[in-house]
């Protein structure tokens, strides 16, 4: 209650004086509030607004360390990497190399056998709005496992065992959150393109971006922040490996910036390929998806999404082709909590 209240005091205040505020310093005042309570936070901050990129950085890389977060200090994205798969799955449809009503049958690796029943059932644009109906990882379970490196406990057998075994699709056409499906999605990527996930990342996004701060193996560059589970304890960046276009990618807030502005650029490949995966795919309940992104809107008012969480790090995206901004939030706790109350506080004071 004690943090509601002084949220909605910090609101008003810089609401009221939002035209004789910058960017930077509201933002300063709005993390400040959340860093009162969690002293122990780091966060990165970009914006893009009004032709501009602002960044604010907060903390150190680590507990030890005295070098302190930047915009171009690593962090993990997590699952926002679901929505750079989908939007390379759009750029694979706008170079004809797929089509997103498809069904997968035709492009999954031999390995995968459908039964009977669900062949011809499930399409690509399916996977990637979370509405596949097959079975999905037991995240769960796995931790339980593995707590450090959960999925180093799933192999390219595993998942040809989960899709093959599968009878049924209990929910196809509606809403369950899958990690699966944007494995399936980086698979039948690597099928149509006959190149490796990693080395479609680099072709379409890291090279023509120059991304100089986004990595997908390298774990060991010197500007790397430490991860921090919801109780304190270290937390090691997580593999990935043949689950990779789920979350592998790991990035900072410069270059999630560099990325935003390829997205509201509606001339570039990256901006043709955001417009096609912002087409609605799902919406039902009150809940409305485009093809790995979220979608919120408010009158004439909408915004695209996409948070992360691995077990040591909890970031958010979110831009507004109309008006043209941008934000992206990493933090080097688990804390989604703060997280989305950032986003929400940059929205209402900053951006809207």
């Amino acid at each position: 209650m004690k943090r509601s209240i002084k949220i909605s005091l910090i609101l008003l205040l810089l609401t009221n004086n939002s035209f004789g505020q910058g960017i930077p310093t509201q933002i300063d005042s709005l993390v400040n509030v959340a860093l009162k309570d969690s002293p122990e936070l780091g966060i990165s901050v970009g914006v893009i607004a009004n032709q501009q990129e602002y960044y604010r950085a907060y903390g150190t890389l680590n507990k030890k360390s005295q070098v302190k977060i930047n915009q171009n200090s690593i962090f993990e994205i997590a699952s926002i990497t679901k929505i750079i798969t989908a939007n390379l799955i759009a750029i694979a449809a706008i170079e004809k190399k797929l089509v997103i009503t498809d069904y997968i049958d035709n492009y999954l690796p031999q390995a995968y056998v459908l039964q009977k029943n669900l062949r011809n059932k499930i399409s690509i644009a399916d996977l990637a709005s979370h509405q596949s109906g097959l079975p999905d990882l037991n995240f769960r379970k796995l931790i339980e496992l593995n707590s450090q490196q959960p999925i180093d406990n799933i192999n390219g057998d595993t998942l040809v065992r989960m899709i093959n075994d599968c009878s049924q699709l209990i929910d196809h056409g509606n809403y369950r959150y899958s990690t699966m499906g944007f494995v399936l999605l980086g698979q039948i990527l690597e099928q149509v393109h006959g190149k490796s996930y990693d080395e479609i990342v680099r072709e379409y996004l890291l090279t023509p971006l120059q991304l100089t701060n986004t990595i997908t193996k390298d774990m060991k560059l010197p500007n790397l922040t430490a991860g921090y589970n919801p109780s304190g304890g270290e937390q090691e960046f997580f593999h990935w490996n043949i689950t990779a276009p789920a979350g592998l990618i790991k990035s900072s807030a410069a270059d999630m910036i560099l990325y935003l502005k390829a997205v509201l650029d509606r001339e570039s490949t990256i901006g043709k390929a955001a417009i096609l995966t912002e087409k609605i795919r799902y919406s039902k309940d009150g809940r409305t998806l485009g093809l790995g992104v979220n979608i919120l809107s408010e009158e004439s008012n909408t915004r695209y999404l996409k948070s992360g969480d691995s077990m040591g790090q909890s970031s958010i995206i979110c831009y507004n082709r109309e008006k043209s901004w941008g934000v992206i939030i990493l933090l080097n706790h688990r804390n989604s909590k703060v997280r989305e109350s950032l986003l929400n506080e940059i929205y209402e004071v900053v951006l809207k």
